[in-house]
């Protein structure tokens, strides 16, 4: 079988852009496609813990990743009236330890974009029409009208996947809802927050403030999610559908809410979705493969969706160039490396998502009391230990070969 050199990526986010910076390392000849006029910028606040800050340490981003750091301080829940219920510092509210970080999607996409536009031919505004393959390569159409044959293709393409709808069916045969819907968006910072997180929760809904330090500090972020056991009948590419969902999800809430929801009309990052997994017996068929949210999306409740990104970019460029691009052998390498992590994150995920939101006052309050009373109980540090271990389990589920040695002669 002739080696595969030539890779197709679909998807500029994360994944994309990390996992052609690991394949131009290792001698590959990667092309990333992404459907946007041009990068995207926005986005939440992302963890990076365990395995993840080491993947940015080999791939030599790590500064930039420190550089960029919300910074944030920590976080409080206030009720109806904007009164403080209960504060957090960050140590506790991010549940981190010292070496991990958090940063912004979107300047986190800008670092692996700079760090990889000079070595990879990056395609905006277009997106993959078809996909034929045969026993030597794919031959891709793309919606432009352009053709091209490369040996691979990857979807990086997100929970909503083009290139998996493609290749192996309708995501509802493999997206697994979990109860709740999330929205994301950039408004005026109204509470005049800095490097701080302010939470309201309201029965079956929770929604949050945050402006982290520097660049970012005269915007804010806001978040709401909301109970929904039901999958809610839209189309995920109609924006102006999600914002009246948003709205007539939160219509009857006072606090900041009203106006937060009013900056939603304007927001041009404007982010809804389910909060869902995606579970697939195989994540690759062919010449195709899947990698991140495409593959194994663990959903926001998780945590971790950044951080297995850059783990899945790591190990698949890894066993590519580990069997000399062979892909059949580096494909089953890559789901066994990956994929007893990814089960454990999506077990995590399941049982976060129904934390997100409580459906009731008591609950909320009994919440409320525990936010309140556990900065001064002895056992703090206890409960705070108790909780990073479980995270950190979480982080390092994927242990992370060294393919260094793989890397091509002229990047020694």
């Amino acid at each position: 079988m002739r080696a595969s050199r030539t890779v197709l990526i679909s998807g500029a986010s994360v994944a994309g852009p990390a996992l052609a910076l690991w394949l131009h390392r290792y001698g590959f000849v990667p092309t990333v496609v992404e459907k946007a006029p041009a990068l995207r910028t926005g986005g939440y606040k992302v963890d990076l813990r365990g395995g993840a800050i080491e993947i940015c340490a080999r791939m030599g981003v790590l500064d930039e990743v420190r550089a960029h750091s919300t910074d944030m301080a920590g976080g409080s829940y206030v009720d109806s009236r904007g009164r403080t219920v209960g504060e957090l510092p960050a140590e506790i509210f991010g549940g981190r330890e010292e070496q991990d970080d958090e940063i912004m999607r979107g300047d986190l996409a800008r670092i692996l974009y700079e760090r990889t536009r000079d070595d990879v031919e990056y395609l905006f505004g277009d997106s993959v029409a078809s996909l034929t393959e045969d026993e030597d390569g794919v031959d891709v159409v793309f919606e432009s009208g352009a053709r091209r044959r490369f040996d691979l293709v990857v979807g990086a393409d997100g929970l909503h996947s083009h290139t998996r709808r493609l290749v192996f069916g309708d995501e509802r045969r493999f997206k697994r809802h979990l109860g709740a819907y999330i929205s994301i968006f950039t408004g005026p910072n109204r509470l005049e927050l800095t490097r701080w997180e302010t939470y309201h929760a309201r029965p079956d809904k929770l929604v949050s403030v945050y402006a982290t330090a520097g660049e970012h500090a005269d915007r804010a972020k806001n978040c709401f999610v909301f109970a929904s056991p039901a999958e809610l009948p839209y189309d995920h590419r109609d924006t102006a559908a999600q914002k009246r969902l948003l709205a007539e999800a939160f219509a009857a809430d006072d606090w900041e809410i009203p106006r937060l929801i009013a900056d939603a009309a304007d927001a041009d990052d404007f982010y809804f979705d389910s909060v869902a997994t995606v579970h697939m017996d195989r994540w690759s068929k062919g010449r195709v493969v899947l990698v991140g949210d495409a593959a194994h999306c663990t959903s926001p409740a998780s945590g971790q969706g950044t951080g297995l990104a850059l783990t899945g970019a790591y190990v698949l460029a890894g066993e590519l160039a580990a069997a000399g691009g062979d892909h059949v052998t580096a494909f089953e390498m890559y789901e066994k490396e990956m994929r007893p992590g990814v089960e454990l994150n999506q077990k995590f995920a399941a049982s976060f998502a129904k934390e997100m939101t409580v459906s009731s006052r008591w609950k909320i309050a009994l919440r409320m009391l525990m936010v309140r009373t556990l900065p001064k109980t002895p056992w703090k540090n206890l409960i705070a230990r108790k909780i990073r271990e479980e995270i950190r389990k979480a982080a390092n589920a994927v242990p992370l070969k060294d393919y260094t040695d793989h890397a091509a002669r002229e990047t020694l």
